[in-house]
């Protein structure tokens, strides 16, 4: 039996993949809180009015990479010019076709029959293969876990003017955006369009690009290079990777010239009426009680806030020619710097897949 500990996007595509693989769906169970693989996703966007995809055509949750969200967009709206986007990395498919994307495909593919609802809290290693709470034994498991809750500021948590980004809010009539990223680039627009004075309050100035991991790490070279590169290497590219960044473009930059004074930016907090905390994810491996424990009890090799990993996402000490235990999503990123992407979710959902076929 096969399991996917984890029903987001990452979990998702690893079941359609392993279903398109030629695994029966009988043997896979898929652990989650939720049937929607998206629901996650879905609320983070909807607190942050987002209109459009960071990712391009290729940010879908099949199993292969074409054909992508640019050609079903240009079937359906019987025109080239999605295709065309997609040539220049310029397509962006709205959140509204990636939600009606994901649905479609959750129900072609028998998902929610193979859910449970509930939540794992333990992996144990057992000889057959690994022990999830008291749910069975598994030879091959994925853990899909998600981002380990969201990050604010040690000074701002007792602020009563502070709220995540990705939680649901309003806009105050001033308002201090906390984070220079994709989530406080969009909420200096919709604040700014509610008519508020904002302040981006930022430590460094964001970088520039259209996508979270430039597409020379994702090519084959790129990866090979990025595997052989010792720990401390590793390391500093990941976090070099994961700061702030949002894409160049006139639409962008446009609004907050245009703000005509509403917007500057400061380097610290000041009397605004609202703190938006657009500053992401809690970081690392220890702030996962399941992976902290994991890593523990079996004292598995780390690096900074990373599990160690194999190039196929495998947890190595744990993985043998009998069992599997391998890790996608954002706690994937040492074998793939952009596993929290869903490039990232097919490179661990086909490793995995090579696995449970050949063993």
């Amino acid at each position: 039996m096969i399991a996917v500990v984890g029903g987001g996007l990452a979990g998702f595509v690893a079941y359609v993949t392993l279903r398109r693989g030629g695994v029966p769906s009988e043997e896979i169970v898929v652990f989650s809180e939720e049937l929607d693989p998206a629901a996650a996703w879905r609320r983070r966007a909807d607190a942050i009015r987002q209109t459009h995809m960071r990712s391009e055509s290729d940010g879908h949750c099949r199993p292969t990479t074409f054909p992508g969200l640019a050609v079903r967009a240009a079937v359906r709206r019987r025109s080239v010019f999605p295709l065309l986007e997609s040539v220049s990395d310029r397509y962006h498919p709205t959140v509204r076709e990636f939600v009606e994307h994901v649905e479609e495909l959750r129900v072609a593919s028998g998902w929610s029959g193979r859910v449970r609802l509930v939540r794992v809290g333990r992996v144990r290693p057992v000889e057959a293969g690994f022990e999830l709470d008291d749910h069975g034994v598994f030879r091959h498991v994925l853990l899909a876990l998600g981002h380990p809750g969201l990050e604010v500021p040690e000074e701002l948590r007792e602020d009563r003017r502070a709220v995540h980004a990705y939680e649901p809010h309003d806009y105050a009539a001033s308002i201090c955006v906390v984070g220079a990223g994709l989530a406080a680039a969009t909420e200096w627009l919709n604040a700014l369009a509610a008519g508020a004075t904002v302040t981006s309050v930022r430590r460094r100035e964001p970088v520039r690009r259209p996508l979270n991991v430039p597409r020379p790490y994702l090519t084959r070279r790129g990866l090979s290079t990025f595997h052989r590169s010792p720990p401390e290497r590793r390391i500093a590219l990941l976090c070099d990777l994961l700061a702030p960044s949002y894409p160049p473009s006139r639409e962008w930059d446009e609004p907050l010239v245009a703000a005509n004074g509403r917007f500057r930016v400061e380097q610290a907090v000041n009397g605004a009426d609202q703190v938006i905390c657009a500053t992401g994810f809690r970081r690392g491996f220890r702030h996962d009680p399941l992976l902290r424990r994991l890593a523990e009890e079996h004292e598995l090799e780390t690096a900074g806030e990373w599990i160690v990993l194999a190039p196929d996402s495998t947890v190595p000490s744990l993985t043998d020619d009998r069992r599997t235990l391998a890790l996608a999503g954002v706690a994937g990123q040492w074998a793939y710097p952009a596993a929290d992407t869903l490039m990232g979710a097919r490179y661990a959902a086909h490793s995995f897949l090579r696995r449970c076929r050949t063993r």
